[in-house]
């Protein structure tokens, strides 16, 4: 099957962002449909990519052959039980939602093909990070299936072990956002150097751009990367020496400790 007919329940920025990754990517609109009860997003996917929105969960699924759960976790367990009689006994579930795990959504749905996936927000950008775990009653076509739609907006990772997502969460699904504080107080330490903003905004957001493609397009570990510019007694030194003397590796490693368990909870929470 080439193409498999998709629909997404939920049309969010999230599911507009794949869509329009499967498009370019040459996926046609037409074997692609979505739901979703909010009419301004229904016309802005229209819109944006010319595929069919509907209000109707049901009225989406039919004939589908794959289905992307793009709702809110909160709203989560209400749709699908909702979902459960309508969906297509060879679907496979395609689950962008952070917190729920398999068991709850099979415990849901019924025992049926299932693959969880956490994506971040630059996928908006087709520049994500995506961790997949799928379930035992998937099979390897199902597996490349839903692997082809993540890959459509940034790298994607097969995980063993659903465990490992909450892991995932910590470093990528919530990583863009210690990034952006990370240039905030750059901007903000340039400022009282003596830096208009604007300056120093753009410097910082320019300089992590610039240091991320390295990372990516080099055969070198970040930490050689970061030995290779830091010439002994020189200004990148002073500056790295006090990060280091303020536990700066200690405290990220803590907050992702942080991030880890909250999403630990968060999927036990909602998963009831």
């Amino acid at each position: 099957m080439q193409h498999p007919r998709i629909a997404f329940i939920g049309a969010g920025n999230m599911a507009i962002s794949l869509i329009g990754g499967l498009i370019a990517r040459g996926v046609p609109a037409e074997q692609l449909i979505a739901s979703d009860p909010y009419a301004e997003q229904r016309e802005r996917l229209s819109r944006e990519q010319g595929v069919r929105a509907v209000e109707d969960n049901a009225e989406a699924l039919a004939g589908a052959d794959l289905v992307v759960l793009a709702v809110k976790p909160q709203v989560m367990q209400a749709v699908c039980q909702a979902l459960a009689t309508a969906l297509p006994a060879h679907a496979l579930i395609v689950s962008i939602a952070a917190g729920i795990p398999c068991a709850s959504l099979e415990r849901w749905l019924g025992a049926r093909p299932i693959v969880r996936c956490m994506p971040n927000t630059p996928a908006l950008l087709h520049a994500g990070a995506s961790g997949l775990y799928a379930n035992a009653a998937t099979s390897e076509a199902q597996r490349e299936q839903a692997e082809n739609i993540l890959e459509a907006v940034g790298l994607t990772l097969w995980l063993a072990d659903e465990a490992q997502l909450d892991a995932v969460t910590a470093v990528s699904g919530s990583g863009p956002a210690y990034f952006f504080l990370l240039m905030e107080a750059m901007s903000a330490a340039g400022e009282r150097l003596g830096l208009d903003a604007d300056t120093a905004s753009l410097l910082a957001r320019q300089t992590a751009f610039g240091a991320a493609r390295m990372a990516l397009v080099s055969e070198l570990s970040p930490a050689e990367l970061r030995r290779r510019v830091t010439s002994p007694g020189g200004t990148t030194e002073a500056a790295i020496r006090t990060f280091q003397d303020g536990g700066f590796e200690a405290l990220v490693e803590a907050a992702l400790k942080a991030a880890a368990q909250r999403s630990a909870e968060m999927a036990e929470q909602l998963g009831q």
